[in-house]
């Protein structure tokens, strides 16, 4: 497709990789020739697979020229000159051979109403369309080897059964009277025109079963139904006028269904069992007649109706006998091929349509739309690599075929346009939805199985039976009768010479056979040799896999064993790592308890320096005072307190020791009247840390006296000690369990009581 306007072409996505084969959608062409010479014409044949469109002079006029010329490209296009076999030759003749090689087929014309779809399809008498000669082509190509009637019978589930000889037969008999062909139909094709498939299997036999039925206003209806008709209930049309005697009962709808295979059918549709063209196109003319069509605006006989015309090939292999059809049901092959005649979309401001045409246009118009925006969505996907849902059951047109497009057949498409001006903008719908469709591509069908019997099964079978035929009688009761024996002699060389093909047929078979044979042989003797030698190989690799497999057996104990090390190496690694996290966590606990015992320590030295500082400046102020004299020591019983004279044992410079050493002195006045002046009493109080934690106070008690020289002297008479405990210490639990004491810190204690005893021992 060419576009003059100048558009940016749309960007091709990315095509999703599939190993399915696929081939495009086959859209063709054909122009229809104008009903006047001096009409307007806006479709050119540019070359036989595009043509170009351009507006008419009137449009261009309304629109100010705003229409330019464009091309679109088919795969060919039929000019108005094209005939009804050269259509054929092209498009209809292919999907026969496929139908005849068990594949399927769609083939469905499209165009706005009135371009022609209905004469390209079916055509008239003596220019036969696209259907009859279908027709007649399947049956010149399956004549001779079509079976009886009623051997294959639908099973009413999209399937055929194979009926026993019997049965059969009782339903020829049953069968009515052959009717004649009708005169209208009888000469749609000429014997010039008739053609065949070359290539069809003479070991099957075949059937043609066809079915016809319409898709009006999105409801599905069997034309080929004989709708019974009841005298005493009065029916009535769909206008609201009863039906009489001799008038036309429409069928009751049908529904779509799906088989097993997971193809789309409708559900109590007739199949017919026709074997001659004349018979199966009798069968389409009944129904045709059947068909829905109306006088519109612009066509005289409108198609208000979707009409699907199936040609179905049933087709078995003969038994090994050739003789009967093989009583196998898997081995029955069913191809279809519909022939479709859509519907013309129009526009109802030019039909004028009213009432019922005008819901029948709505109807089409919304069926052909929902083709269009399937294959724009299956478009997408292929292109894109998208998996949107494909919207087949919005019509019964698309569920119908959705089989197809998923890679049930080939499908085609015949795009009908009329080249007249008023025609211009429906046509232009028309060539973009075609462009659209071949751009959709449809999976490849699969070729048939084929089946294990011995081809040439019917030619032997009839030759056979002419060997077989009996001799005429050949008794000569008139000497002059000079007939029989000539008669005799033919029929005995004709027996003769099909002995002798069939013996030239069995040596040449035979010879065959026998060159076949030997060259089994001689392939059987290298592939012999060759098994020999590929034996031979096969032990030496043997010895070298158990050599592989005893190193392998031998690397698995070692395996095992470095796996069993390791799993040792493993828990003993866990449990250093447990110590470890155990001792870690004591080392902590530890320091943090040293980290408390030091700032406990730092806090009890400040408290003891600052002791020592104020005692140091009591004693400073103390030893400044005058000396006393001897005074009588105090002594304490339990009667209370009683004084007696104590000889002094030592005498002590206060002024000189007694400054720095007493922390804490305590003078007291003496009871005795007469040493009042002479004596005092001095308490000195030192406080320590014991090594339990204890805080220890000692109260060292002495008389201070005159001495002669007239300084003063200090007799140390008693020491009392007094425990308390410490608030900063730890508990007793705690303490019993814990480190003992820093050296340090006793040695400072230990100075202290020596520092007493050497100022005792000076005074």
């Amino acid at each position: 497709f060419t576009d003059r306007k100048g558009k940016t072409p749309r960007r091709p996505g990315q095509r999703k990789q599939c190993n399915i084969e696929k081939d495009p959608v086959g859209v063709y062409c054909r122009i229809r020739p104008l009903g006047t010479e001096d009409e307007e014409c806006c479709i050119e044949m540019i070359s036989s697979s595009t043509i170009q469109l351009h507006a008419p002079d009137g449009l261009k006029a309304n629109r100010n020229g705003e229409y330019k010329e464009t091309q679109y490209s088919f795969k060919k296009v039929f000019g108005v000159n094209t005939t009804q076999i050269e259509l054929f030759e092209d498009v209809g003749k292919l999907l026969i051979e496929d139908l005849i090689q068990c594949k399927n087929g769609l083939l469905f014309t499209y165009g706005v109403t009135g371009s022609g779809k209905t004469y390209t399809m079916t055509g008239s008498p003596g220019e036969g369309g696209l259907l009859p000669r279908s027709l007649d082509m399947l049956f010149n190509s399956i004549g001779p080897f079509q079976t009886k009637r009623f051997v294959f019978k639908p099973d009413d589930k999209n399937g055929m059964e194979i009926q026993s000889q019997v049965d059969a037969l009782l339903e020829r008999q049953k069968r009515d009277s052959q009717q004649k062909a009708d005169p209208e139909i009888a000469d749609m094709i000429s014997s010039d025109d008739a053609c065949k498939v070359e290539n069809v299997d003479e070991d099957s036999c075949y059937s043609v079963f066809v079915s016809y039925i319409e898709i009006y206003n999105n409801y599905i209806y069997d034309l080929l139904e004989d709708a019974p008709f009841d005298p005493i209930r009065p029916k009535w049309l769909s206008g609201g006028t009863p039906v009489r005697n001799n008038e036309f009962i429409p069928p009751q709808s049908k529904i779509l269904r799906e088989d097993q295979n997971h193809n789309m059918y409708v559900a109590g549709c007739t199949e017919i069992e026709v074997k001659s063209t004349e018979e199966a196109f009798e069968v389409f003319w009944k129904g045709q007649k059947k068909r829905r069509i109306a006088n519109t605006q612009l066509n005289r006989e409108s198609s208000r109706s979707h009409s699907v015309f199936t040609l179905k090939l049933v087709q078995a292999p003969l038994d090994a006998d050739g003789d009967h059809i093989l009583q196998d049901k898997n081995q029955v092959n069913v191809s279809q091929l519909c022939l479709v005649d859509l519907a013309g979309s129009e526009r109802t401001n030019r039909t004028r349509a009213e009432g019922s045409r005008l819901r029948e246009a709505g109807n089409i118009n919304q069926s052909l739309m929902t083709l269009r925006t399937c294959m724009e969505v299956l478009r997408e996907n292929q292109m894109c690599g998208t998996n949107k849902m494909v919207p087949y059951r919005d019509s019964k047109v698309t569920h119908l075929f959705k089989n197809y497009f998923d890679g049930e057949g080939k499908v085609r498409m015949v795009v009908c346009v009329n080249p007249k001006a008023d025609d211009y903008e429906e046509t232009i719908q028309v060539m973009r939805f075609a462009e659209m469709t071949q751009e959709v591509e449809v999976p490849r069908p699969v070729d048939r199985p084929i089946c294990g019997v011995a081809a040439g099964r019917r030619h032997r079978n009839q030759a056979f039976r002419d060997e077989l035929s009996p001799i005429p009688p050949c008794e000569l009761v008139d000497p002059a009768d000079d007939q029989m024996l000539p008669r005799l002699i033919e029929v005995l060389q004709r027996r003769h010479h099909t002995r002798q093909m069939i013996i030239e047929e069995f040596n040449k078979t035979a010879n065959t056979v026998n060159s076949m044979l030997q060259q089994f042989d001689s392939q059987l003797s290298s592939k012999g040799n060759f098994l020999h030698d590929q034996q031979s190989k096969l032990s030496e690799k043997d010895k070298v896999i158990v050599s592989q497999k005893t190193e392998i057996e031998r690397l698995e104990k070692k395996s095992k064993t470095l796996e069993y090390k390791i799993d040792i190496l493993q828990k003993t690694t866990d449990m250093y790592e447990q110590d470890k996290r155990t001792l870690q966590h004591e080392l902590e606990t530890r320091d943090h308890r040293l980290h408390r015992e030091l700032s406990d320590r730092r806090r009890i030295e400040q408290h003891m320096q600052g002791m020592v500082t104020d005692t140091r400046l009591k004693w400073e102020k103390e030893c400044t005072a005058p000396a006393v004299h001897p005074i009588h020591r105090r002594s304490h019983s339990a009667g209370g307190e009683k004084w007696v004279d104590h000889k002094p044992s030592s005498n002590l410079d206060v002024d000189t020791v007694m400054q720095p050493i007493i922390p804490n002195a305590i003078k007291v006045s003496t009871p005795n009247e007469k040493a009042l002046s002479k004596c005092h009493k001095y308490v000195l109080r030192h406080q320590e840390l014991a090594s339990d934690g204890e805080i220890e106070t000692k109260l060292i008690k002495g008389n201070v006296f005159k001495t002669r020289g007239g300084g003063q002297a200090v007799q140390f008479t008693d020491i009392e000690t007094l425990r308390q405990e410490c608030p900063t210490a730890p508990s007793r639990k705690r303490r019993s369990g814990s480190a003992e004491r820093p050296a340090h810190v006793k040695n400072k204690v230990i100075v202290k009581t020596m520092l007493i005893l050497s100022c005792h021992i000076n005074v």
